[in-house]
């Protein structure tokens, strides 16, 4: 394994627009650059540093200056660009940066500090600083989705990413939609209540209302993400053992550039219709060993609920363990 090494790079001519041009809005493309690959980039004006394992360090130099030369050259560079370009060159995605895998991971937003707790949650939350796409997956009490809203309001914050957007399957859990008033959005609204309180405790009630009014942050059914290209955003999709095969691809194909996305679920309470089967339990089989997706499996020890929420989740999951041995006995 190679050791973290730092080169020096500087590039000419030393010219304020041209290095804007470079770095992005608010350091956008290095920061990419530093996400995808796992390096560190540290500059003053024209003169930068690179801290990383050697190998990749030296090829990232090498982008820097063919991105500086077509800055020179008056041509308006994109995360876009950045993206492909570290596609073609044959690097694979660092899976281990050492800025987060080291140590404690904590998040502060405005108005509180998280700080996840025990060994899952605290992976959970690194496979989400590195990684673009994310599945949190396990029973409820885990902290899989107050987690990843506070991930998003970081990033909003922090200025990574445009928007947030919440996103759900309109599907009931023995109730039934058609008797709530409103169109199918103002259905979906009462199940998104966790993500609403979630972000009422981080950013305030009223900061909340604006940023939607806004558009900033954006609520809505599965079913309106069809069509949809989401580049520059945090994207939730909570309750995913109930999407359909279909709706799960559909998802995950509307993933755009500089995008993020967490998919949470429980595949112990798949509310489908009988016989349809779990988009989350079926993506779980088919990204199973793709690179560059993390998946983190939440159980009932990491419950951080009332102490009989745990035993409770153990004590269904004996049970159906059991019934299904006598199943097959069957």
């Amino acid at each position: 394994m190679s050791t973290a090494q730092s080169i020096k790079l500087t590039l000419e001519p030393e010219n304020a627009a041209f290095l804007a041009n470079l770095c992005g809005p608010f350091n956008e493309h290095i920061k990419l650059l530093e996400k995808r690959l796992g390096v560190e980039i540290r500059n003053h004006g024209n003169h930068f540093q690179l801290l990383g394992d050697i190998d990749i360090i030296q090829t990232v130099s090498g982008m820097l200056k063919s991105l500086y030369n077509e800055a020179v050259q008056d041509k308006r560079l994109s995360p876009e660009q950045i993206h492909l370009l570290i596609q073609q060159s044959g690097i694979d995605q660092v899976t281990s940066n050492p800025t987060v895998t080291d140590i404690d991971i904590s998040i502060r937003t405005k108005k509180v500090l998280i700080r996840p707790r025990g060994e899952n949650q605290q992976g959970y939350v690194r496979s989400i600083l590195q990684h673009d796409i994310n599945f949190g997956i396990g029973p409820a009490g885990t902290g899989k989705t107050y987690l990843a809203v506070a991930c998003a309001v970081d990033a909003l914050e922090r200025e990574e990413v445009d928007r947030i957007l919440l996103v759900r399957p309109a599907v009931e859990a023995g109730e039934k939609l058609g008797f709530l008033p409103g169109d199918l959005s103002q259905k979906v609204d009462p199940y998104l209540r966790p993500l609403y309180d979630a972000l009422y405790e981080m950013l305030g009630f009223e900061r909340v209302g604006k940023l939607i009014e806004r558009n900033v942050i954006e609520v809505a059914p599965l079913a309106f993400m069809r069509g949809r290209t989401l580049n520059n955003s945090f994207v939730i999709l909570d309750e995913s053992q109930n999407t359909t095969r279909e709706q799960m691809k559909m998802f995950l194909t509307r993933i755009g550039f500089g995008t993020t996305a967490v998919i949470t679920g429980d595949i112990t309470q798949v509310d489908l219709p009988k016989g349809t089967r779990s988009g989350l339990i079926h993506a779980m089989h088919v990204l199973d060993g793709v690179k560059d997706i993390g998946f983190t499996q939440f159980t009932a020890k990491d419950v951080v609920r009332h102490p009989l929420v745990q035993h409770i989740v153990r004590a269904y999951d004996r049970f159906e363990k059991q019934d299904s041995t006598q199943d097959k006995r069957l």
